[in-house]
């Protein structure tokens, strides 16, 4: 017969156990029905404990109090009432393990000291569920959650990377004052090491080019020099600080471009870039492949 793992084996329906309480109901195999009935029952439990712990955060030094809880569930057969309270537990046990952390880790990354209201999110999660009058529409709930969201977690991240924002702004507003740096509109400096004479890219062009990336205290994060191979990418694919000085950059020149960090990956961190970081590139631009 085909193994089932636990997960599919939960389909299955069950069949009453004639004991209930955390102890092991005694095999009695007087017959075909009773031997697959034990069988089947040994055979279903195959992924249970790995499911237990790595899906529903069970203790396995608790085991008891799971055959407890499993004995009452599958004695309790079609009871609606029954059925209602342990989907209950279940999904309740699944906000507290799951959701709320997921939600106070896309909050709060790892800073464990805080954390949403429990009382105030299951008074909006039952009141939606039970269909009952809310303080707003379920639409307007998940806008308000999505904007707030949004302000807590860049609190957050001024918080704990305020720092970098203000070493930043620091080193481009020195720079800024610096012999041959140009200033844009936006924001973005840059200053000619080699002034090309070939064209400009437009921003949906495909080019060829070495680049190295620097933060400011001078780690380098990327370089295709060092790779010593050019790189091609899309003008327009690319941080929107390296993209502005592209196109405006003849086939030819060499320039070193500091970006602040909301041209660059603003609070996303990658890899060695961590969040409100400005970005130093000096860029060799080589062709327009199209």
């Amino acid at each position: 017969m085909k193994k089932l793992t636990f997960v599919a084996a939960m389909a299955i329906a069950t069949v009453a156990l004639s004991s209930c309480g955390n102890s092991t109901p005694k095999a009695d195999l007087k017959n075909d029905i009773d031997t697959v009935s034990y069988a089947l029952g040994m055979s279903q439990t195959q992924g249970l404990k790995e499911y237990l712990v790595g899906s529903l955060g069970v203790d396995t030094a608790y085991i008891d109090e799971f055959v407890k809880g499993m004995n009452e569930g599958a004695n309790a057969g079609d009871d609606k009432k029954k059925v209602a309270y342990y989907a209950g537990i279940q999904i309740g046990q699944q906000i507290s393990n799951q959701m709320l952390k997921a939600i106070n880790r896309q909050l709060f990354g790892e800073d464990s000291t805080q954390t949403v209201s429990l009382k105030n999110f299951m008074a909006g999660f039952i009141t939606a569920t039970t269909g009952k009058q809310g303080l707003m529409t379920l639409e307007q709930a998940q806008e308000l959650a999505t904007s707030k969201m949004q302000e807590i977690k860049s609190r957050q991240m001024e918080k704990t990377y305020g720092p970098n924002k203000k070493a930043g702004e620091e080193f481009l507003a020195a720079n800024a004052k610096k012999e041959g740096v140009k200033v844009l509109p936006s924001g973005l400096q840059y200053k000619v090491i080699k002034e090309g004479t070939g064209a400009i890219p437009a921003d949906s062009s495909l080019v060829k080019l070495h680049y190295e990336g620097r933060l400011i205290d001078g780690t380098v994060f990327d370089s295709s020099m060092q790779r010593g191979e050019p790189a091609e990418m899309y003008a327009n694919r690319v941080i929107k600080g390296f993209t502005e000085a592209l196109t405006r950059m003849p086939v030819g020149s060499e320039w070193e471009v500091y970006i602040p960090q909301e041209l660059a990956y603003g609070e996303r961190e990658a890899g060695q870039i961590k969040p409100f970081s400005a970005l130093i590139f000096k860029i060799q631009l080589l062709e327009i492949k199209k």
